[in-house]
């Protein structure tokens, strides 16, 4: 697996709400709904890439706390890469700051129901489900 190219992104929960990021670039992807996050550069973790990613596109610090739902595979279409590539999500606290559109078009909380309201990005789209089901899950600290 050391040369599969591993993407990761955040799953920041907040009063029964996950943080959804609207692309603005590029021009394909454009408007169209991602959770946040990037690749993870050599010599890092998934866990310290996702809190890299965190502070540069939404100026804030996150605290990865585990996996949601199995690795997706990762379009090779979507940024040019050649390599084999996954996607991870990330449940992950917000620990300081509050999120800002520093890279995205707009950041919107979304609820459970209205996941169905938005154009999410292909590989987001099997991270729905587990997120449902943790966000309805009663007892959950959010």
């Amino acid at each position: 697996m050391s040369d599969t190219l591993i993407v990761v992104g955040a799953a920041i929960i907040r009063d029964h709400r996950v943080l959804a990021a609207q692309r603005a670039a590029p021009e394909a992807l454009r408007g169209r709904w991602e959770f946040p996050g990037g690749k993870v550069d050599g010599g890092e973790s998934p866990a310290e890439a996702l809190t890299r990613e965190c502070r540069e596109e939404l100026g804030v610090t996150v605290r990865p706390l585990h996996r949601v739902g199995t690795e997706s595979p990762f379009p090779a279409s979507r940024d040019g890469h050649t390599r084999p590539a996954v996607f991870q999500l990330w449940r992950a606290d917000l620990v300081e700051g509050e999120p800002e559109a520093l890279e995205h078009l707009s950041l919107r909380w979304v609820r459970v129901d209205e996941f169905a309201d938005l154009d999410w990005l292909p590989v987001d789209v099997p991270f729905l489900e587990p997120l449902t089901t943790l966000l309805t899950t009663p007892g959950q600290p959010f």
